[in-house]
């Protein structure tokens, strides 16, 4: 119960983060994203069962935020995919290991571009931007950014695991 609570504050903090500090990252409308980090650090500390709950609830308490875009589901649908994703880089024995090392980026890097590409091929149907537009536009550059971000984390867990 106690590490309920505590992944509770942690992920409101980061919901604070990414409202508040975010967007004066974001280059050219294109931002990382702070929540999907921390949805892979809990899909390699708990599975891919509770990454894709908590998944789905950050996607839906930033859908129903105002976070989102307006479309109320599919922050949710997307960020339930990532988590299913990233539970995938769940490994009991090795966890300690891929936090602290480049396969915590590359399950990131991984995990964005399956939530990016989702996110941003439903978002824009209907628009002049095709499928192939969406992905080199949007995804890719903000699976990269977020890659690029996780490198923070991954330099403390090198840092703290290692001693």
């Amino acid at each position: 119960m106690k590490v309920v609570a505590v992944y509770i504050l942690l992920t409101a903090f980061f919901f604070l983060i990414h409202l508040s500090v975010i967007p004066f990252l974001a280059v050219i409308h294109i931002a990382p994203d702070v929540l999907l980090i921390w949805l892979v650090y809990i899909a390699i500390r708990r599975g891919q069962v509770v990454a894709t709950a908590g998944g789905f609830i950050i996607g839906l308490i930033l859908d129903l935020s105002g976070g989102g875009n307006g479309m109320i589901g599919l922050a949710a649908l997307a960020k339930s995919v990532s988590g299913f994703v990233a539970g995938y880089f769940f490994n009991e024995n090795r966890m300690f290991q891929i936090l602290g090392g480049y396969q915590f980026v590359a399950a990131v890097g991984l995990t964005a571009l399956v939530h990016n590409g989702l996110y941003f091929l439903i978002f824009l149907q209907g628009t002049e931007i095709g499928w192939s537009g969406a992905l080199l536009s949007y995804a890719m550059p903000a699976s990269m950014y977020t890659a690029l971000l996780a490198l923070l984390p991954m330099f403390v867990f090198s840092r703290k695991f290692s001693l």
